[in-house]
Order: C-alpha cells, then sequence, then structure tokens
C-alpha cells in the first residue's frame, strides 16, 4: 500500500480523534473530576488530534467561565490518567488506549485577530483602492 505525499493526518488519525473527542467530551460533561479548578469551569473539547501510531491523544481545550485557564489546562494534565481509565469503556474497539494531553485552544483568539485586522481602517482603505481599480477595468 502507497503513502499519501500529503503531510497531514490521515483518515483513520481523524476517525478516531474524532471518537475520542466525544468520549472526552462525555466524560467532562459527567463531572467525574474532584478537582475545584476543573468543576467550577465548563470545559469546550474543540479538537482531538492523534499521532500517527495512535497512542497519544492531543486535546485542545477551551475552558469557558474560568478566570485562568492555564490553570485548567495543568489540572487536565495532572489527572490525565484518570480520564484515560473513564474513556478507556467508551474506546475499548482501540487496540492501545491513547494517552492524553491538554492544550489550551488558541485558534478562537487567532481568529478573532484575523477579523479584527481585516476591519482595521488601513486595510479597508487598501481593499478600497482595489474595488476602484477594479471598477475601472469594468469600463
Amino acid at each position: 500500500m502507497s503513502r499519501s505525499t500529503t503531510s497531514g493526518p490521515s483518515q483513520r488519525m481523524l476517525r478516531v480523534g474524532e471518537q475520542v473527542r466525544h468520549a472526552l467530551s462525555e466524560t467532562l460533561q459527567r463531572g467525574e473530576i474532584i478537582d475545584p479548578m476543573i468543576e467550577n469551569s465548563v470545559v469546550s473539547v474543540s479538537e482531538v488530534r492523534m499521532s500517527p501510531d495512535l497512542k497519544i491523544a492531543t486535546a485542545f481545550i477551551s475552558p469557558l467561565g474560568a478566570g485562568d485557564a492555564d490553570a485548567v489546562v495543568g489540572a487536565l494534565n495532572r489527572h490525565a490518567k484518570f480520564i484515560r481509565g473513564r474513556v478507556s469503556g467508551a474506546l475499548r474497539q482501540m487496540k492501545y488506549m491513547p494517552e492524553f494531553r491538554f492544550r489550551l485552544d488558541t485558534s478562537f483568539d487567532n481568529f478573532a485577530r484575523i477579523n479584527e485586522l481585516l476591519k482595521s481602517p488601513e486595510v479597508a482603505r487598501d481593499l478600497g483602492d482595489q474595488n476602484k481599480n477594479n471598477d475601472k477595468d469594468e469600463e
């Protein structure tokens, strides 16, 4: 079987990552983790990226209602083995149960920053000049 020349994740990695994300979200929703940092915030799991051998799952999370997001990520990393045990029932079809790593999801911040840049006066001015040139070409 030939390997794809692209460096992106395989279909299998994406499918398993989505299954792990669902199982992880359900576990966090049930509130089984006894930690004040986790109990006082709602944790959204936006993406789970699997390693090529499916032994490491990196979960990107967004804590909602928490003052210190880094503290929530640290608490989840401290309880990673407990979470792994709780998620194992939902993922029993896997040969190896992945090791969990939690990271803060900054993609929403990046989207907001890009949106802010696009709405800035400098970009609007540049786009205005381009629109004027396009109007002259059409005449």
